[in-house]
């Protein structure tokens, strides 16, 4: 049975990714570790809660003591670290935290994995940390042309800096040690248990509201937008047959104009829910500070060496994270009610036959 160590897997794409393995992988064990911050959420995991292969612990990845047991307790095979601040706002308002935990966290995973994993003739077999980057470390594309992994890094936010700092500390792990990593860079991720500070499930969210939706700019900025199952499956592919060393960018070929995102969300809304749902709740206001007008990710590697490519293509899978929102109303409620220390606190309390910090 191999031994998953998750950070960061109360998160959007963390308890996508954990429920995505328990569901196709039975002779493996999962050890969620997370801060639960105001992003992370015990409720995104209830259908597995009670999986016996399954734990969940409370712990910062800069408690290097604590972790530091995990590592003892555990024959750890794989560490993937989606564990991150990732907001780029928040960023821009609090750069510091987005360092500690993106630069330092990373390093101090790093470290106990190495020390370990490291015998006398290099490191133990069937281990490997994985990375969990972002397109946004390459910075701003022009009108044409994509990222490949032999793209320059060039971040121009904090939050794009401190991920891609951390990619960099990662390589050099690898150059120098040879300890077992991959490094993964997904453009943007879309589905169920996404936080709704990010775009669509903020435009839901203010659609049922009847709130106005503010759009930065003039809304024509594009990203390539991806589902997040299919993220889930490809870090799978690169767990289990990413060549070591190795960084692998996951895209899902969809460029959307923000503003284009808005407006089928809308439609949709306003076509199978409620005809009062319009542009009107549009509202255009100052844009980001630093805010790249373009990303698009070339997967063509992952592609050739992996086998992998995305499977939900834009127009099912928005209908299928719309009505996602729609069925799970009272989640989205619970996360934008604004007190969400006390919510995830009374969870963690909730669960606390089963869960607990070690």
């Amino acid at each position: 049975m191999k031994t998953y160590l998750v950070t960061g897997g109360a998160g959007f794409i963390g308890s996508n990714f954990i429920i995505y393995m328990l569901k196709n992988y039975d002779n493996i064990k999962i050890i969620n570790l997370d801060k639960l911050t105001y992003a992370g959420n015990l409720e995104n995991l209830r259908e597995i809660e009670e999986n016996c292969n399954y734990i969940f612990l409370k712990l910062d990845i800069c408690d290097k003591e604590s972790i530091k047991k995990v590592f003892k307790e555990n024959d750890i095979d794989y560490v993937v670290n989606f564990a991150a601040e990732s907001h780029v706002d928040r960023s821009i308002e609090e750069p510091s935290i987005f360092f500690k935990t993106n630069i330092l966290g990373t390093v101090n995973l790093l470290n106990l994995a190495k020390s370990t994993w490291e015998t006398k003739n290099g490191f133990k077999k069937g281990k490997k940390f994985i990375q969990i980057s972002t397109d946004e470390v390459y910075g701003s594309l022009g009108n044409t042309d994509y990222f490949t992994e032999d793209t320059p890094i060039a971040p121009n936010s904090p939050y794009a800096s401190s991920k891609a700092s951390a990619d960099l500390i990662v390589k050099s792990y690898y150059h120098t040690y040879r300890i077992p990593v991959n490094i993964t860079r997904c453009s943007n991720n879309y589905g169920p248990y996404q936080f709704p500070e990010k775009l669509i499930p903020l435009v839901i969210n203010n659609c049922l509201l009847k709130k106005s939706i503010p759009i930065y700019g003039d809304g024509l900025n594009i990203r390539d937008w991806l589902y997040v199952e299919d993220h889930c499956r490809a870090i799978d592919v690169v767990i289990n047959t990413g060549f070591l060393g190795e960084v692998y960018n996951i895209g899902g070929h969809n460029e959307k104009a923000n503003i284009h995102i808005v407006n089928v969300i809308i439609k949709y809304l306003n076509e199978n829910l409620d005809t009062t749902i319009t542009e009107k709740l549009i509202q255009f206001v100052k844009d980001r500070k630093g805010h790249d007008r373009r990303y698009a990710i070339d997967p063509k590697k992952i592609r050739s060496e992996l086998n992998w490519k995305p499977t939900t293509n834009f127009e099912e899978g928005i209908v299928k994270t719309i009505n996602w929102y729609l069925k799970n109303k009272n989640w989205l409620h619970n996360l934008t009610s604004g007190d969400y220390q006390n919510y995830y606190m009374d969870m963690y309390k909730r669960q606390g036959g089963m869960y607990g910090k070690i």
